[in-house]
Order: structure tokens, then C-alpha cells, then sequence
């Protein structure tokens, strides 16, 4: 009876913390991913209030919270704008992954971390933050720019990539050998590549079956179905969040828009368990060591994202502005690379990757929506100056010299 009393009132504590959190981060215009984790600091051992009772439900929460997530990627995109991007974005989408997953790489190895755990930090500085990206996106009224669909096929591919690489993260840290390895990523692209062709020929068969006019058993079967497929995921050594992600990309129409609007609300409650989870397991001692590592980790690879998104943008032939604009919004990193982060935490592969990566996405998670904001006022105006200099020294050096005026004065033209 005690115990039950104690965890209703450490969850219950939780709970109120995170929206009074969350309130605080809508009135101060930024992510309250910052916030969660930092909370999670504070309730995790060498943090100003333990926790008890409670741990072992939150651990259930987070995982819940993963599975939503991606759940909820899923359901953004049809499988159909999925095959599209790959064909049209795919250059796109191989510049985005040399230009910012190899900085992650190389500091894993600089840092003697080894092999594993460079593969690891390299999906935790490749991958945006789908979630407050599009949280920008929205609040700076920007959903309508041409750059925006250059944007969101980035995070697609970045989406599509997750299947291919969550599997190979999992059976990297299970130590599994090169023939199980093997069989584990066939498994997951056979299962992915399986998944999209029935989403593109019978999606709408699908969405029929699941979907009803009464928003209760709607919930009931997307979530029951959405847990089940996670669970079997999980069991054939495929990631339950790729197939949580793959069932979103199977359902389309209303039944999509109908599970979004039901599930929102879930995800939000578990996916800010999670990173509260993932701050548990984080010593904040541990931090301090690990933040110039951080510190240079972001700010090369905002870099980066940046020159990502000008070089996708510039591809499309969107103006100068509109490249800057882009470039900017893709900074953020948040979700996902807490994700890859916390199943290395898990595996215990290397003590420091936790708090290195909990450093960086707090830096990035607080960055990205400056960058997205003042990315391309900055450029221009650092252009402008640069303009201006190259404008005024080629007078003096070209003022002694009539030569340049005289083929103008003979043409008899005054311009």
C-alpha cells in the first residue's frame, strides 16, 4: 500500500512538473525537449530528487513514447510521397549523411570510444528533430515557402534511413556476430520494402479496415495494432520503432488524420516520459567533462546542416534566401538522436556517450530554432558587407586609369 502511494505521487509529480514545463517552454517560444531533460537530470541519481516507486513504470512510458513517435512520423507521410522523395531527394539525402554523420564519427574515434560507438554518435549528429522542426516551421508561418518541401523530403529520407539503421545499431550492440548482423538488416529491409509496397497497393484496403466513425475503437485498434506490429518488431530483432513507423506509413486519408489527432496528445504525455527517461540515466556530474566535446560537436555540425540545406535547396532552384532558410531549420536535433543515444546507454557501451549526447541535443535543441530564425538575416547581411567592401576597392585601383572609361565615352551611349 505504501508503495503504490509512493508511486502515484512520484508519477503524479512527474506528470505536473512536465506541463507546468511544458507551459513555461510555449510562453518562452522554444522546444521544452531542453526542459524534459533536464528534469530527467534532476530526478536521476546524483540529481536533486531520486526517484523510487516510480522508475521502473517510466522506463515502460519511454519505450511507449518511442513507439508514438515514430508512430506519428509515419502517419505525415503516404507511401507513395515516400518512393517520391527517394527518387527525386536521394542525392539530398547521401550529402546530408556524409556531411553530418561523419563529424560524430570521427570525435568517437578522436576520443578512442571505438568502432561502435562511432557508428552510434554519428546517427546522433546526423539525424534532425522532425518534431521541433516542424514546430518551427509552424510557428514562423514558413509551412507555405518553397524551401519547406526541400525541408520535409530531407527528414523523409532521414525517416527512411532509421529503418536501415536502428537494426544495425541493435545488433552492433547486442555484439551479434557478422552472419547475424547480416540477417537482422535483410530481415529489416525485406520487412520495410514489404510494408511500403502494401501501403502503396493496398493502403486505402488497410485504411478501410481500421478505420471507424467512432473515435474510441479507432484509437483502440491504431494503438493495439501499432503496439502489436512494435512487439513483433522487436521479437524478429527489428527495431519496434521502425515498425511503428512503418504501420504509420501504411495507414493514409482520414484514418491517418483521425489517429493523429486522437494519438497526439499520447505522444506528447510518453514522448515527454522519455526524454525524462533518458535524463534519469544520465549523471549530471557526468556532464561537465563531456561539454567542450559538446560544445565543438555542435557547432560543426549546425555547420553542417546548414551547408546541407543551402546545397538541397540551391539543387531546387529555390533563391538565395530561401537556401539560407533552409539550411537554418534543419540545426535542431532532438528526439531521434536521444533515441540512437539511449540504446547505447542501455547496451553500457560507453559511459560518457550518454552524457556527451544529452550536452549536445540540449545545446542543438535550444540552437535550432535561433538558427531557423536568424540564419538568413545574418547571411545577407554578412553578404551585403562583403558586397560592399569588393564594391569600394576596385575604385581606387581602377581611378587612375581613364583606359576603362573610354569604349563607354565612344559608344556614345550614357549608360
Amino acid at each position: 500500500m505504501h508503495s503504490s502511494a509512493t508511486f502515484l505521487i512520484e508519477f503524479g509529480a512527474i506528470i505536473l512538473g512536465l506541463g507546468l514545463l511544458g507551459r513555461l517552454a510555449g510562453r518562452l517560444q522554444f522546444s521544452p525537449i531542453p526542459l524534459y531533460l533536464l528534469a530527467g537530470l534532476a530526478f536521476g541519481e546524483g540529481g536533486l530528487l531520486p526517484l523510487g516507486a516510480s522508475e521502473e513504470f517510466v522506463a515502460i512510458g519511454a519505450e511507449i513514447g518511442v513507439i508514438l513517435l515514430l508512430l506519428m512520423l509515419g502517419l505525415e507521410y503516404t507511401a507513395s510521397d515516400l518512393v517520391s522523395n527517394l527518387k527525386t531527394q536521394y542525392p539530398a539525402g547521401l550529402v546530408d549523411m556524409a556531411l553530418n554523420a561523419l563529424p560524430g564519427a570521427a570525435l568517437a574515434l578522436l576520443l578512442g570510444w571505438g568502432p561502435v560507438a562511432a557508428v552510434v554518435l554519428a546517427g546522433v549528429t546526423w539525424i534532425s528533430s522532425s518534431g521541433v522542426i516542424a514546430k518551427v516551421l509552424g510557428d514562423l508561418g514558413r509551412l507555405g515557402n518553397r524551401e519547406t518541401p526541400v525541408i520535409l523530403s530531407i527528414l523523409v529520407l532521414e525517416d527512411l534511413a532509421m529503418a536501415v539503421y536502428l537494426p544495425i545499431i541493435t545488433a552492433l550492440l547486442a555484439g551479434v556476430s557478422l552472419a547475424a548482423g547480416s540477417v537482422t538488416l535483410a530481415i529489416a529491409l525485406g520487412v520495410a520494402g514489404l510494408v511500403l509496397f502494401v501501403a502503396v497497393r493496398f493502403g486505402r484496403v488497410i485504411s478501410r479496415f481500421v478505420s471507424s466513425d467512432d473515435p474510441e475503437k479507432l484509437l483502440l485498434v491504431v494503438l493495439g495494432l501499432t503496439l502489436l506490429v512494435a512487439g513483433l518488431a522487436q521479437q524478429l530483432q527489428v527495431s519496434a520503432a521502425v515498425g511503428a513507423f512503418l504501420v504509420g506509413i501504411a495507414l493514409s486519408g482520414e484514418v491517418a488524420e483521425g489517429a493523429h489527432n486522437l494519438l497526439a496528445p499520447l505522444r506528447d504525455l510518453f514522448a515527454a516520459v522519455f526524454f525524462v527517461f533518458f535524463g534519469l540515466h544520465t549523471d549530471p556530474e557526468s556532464i561537465p567533462p563531456v561539454i567542450l566535446p559538446a560544445l565543438a560537436l555542435a557547432v560543426v555540425t549546425a555547420l553542417t546542416k546548414i551547408a546541407t540545406g543551402y546545397w538541397a535547396a540551391h539543387r531546387a532552384g529555390i533563391s538565395p534566401k530561401g537556401r539560407w532558410r533552409a539550411g537554418g531549420t534543419l540545426v535542431a536535433r532532438g528526439e531521434f538522436s536521444i533515441v540512437i543515444a539511449g540504446l547505447a546507454v542501455t547496451a553500457g557501451i560507453e559511459p560518457e556517450l550518454g552524457p556527451l549526447a544529452t550536452a549536445y541535443v540540449l545545446v542543438l535543441v535550444v540552437l535550432g530554432p535561433l538558427t531557423a530564425r536568424y540564419t538568413e538575416p545574418v547571411a545577407l547581411w554578412l553578404t551585403r558587407r562583403r558586397t560592399a567592401s569588393a564594391d569600394v576597392a576596385p575604385v581606387h585601383d581602377t581611378a587612375p586609369t581613364a583606359k576603362t572609361l573610354e569604349p563607354v565615352d565612344d559608344s556614345g551611349s550614357e549608360r
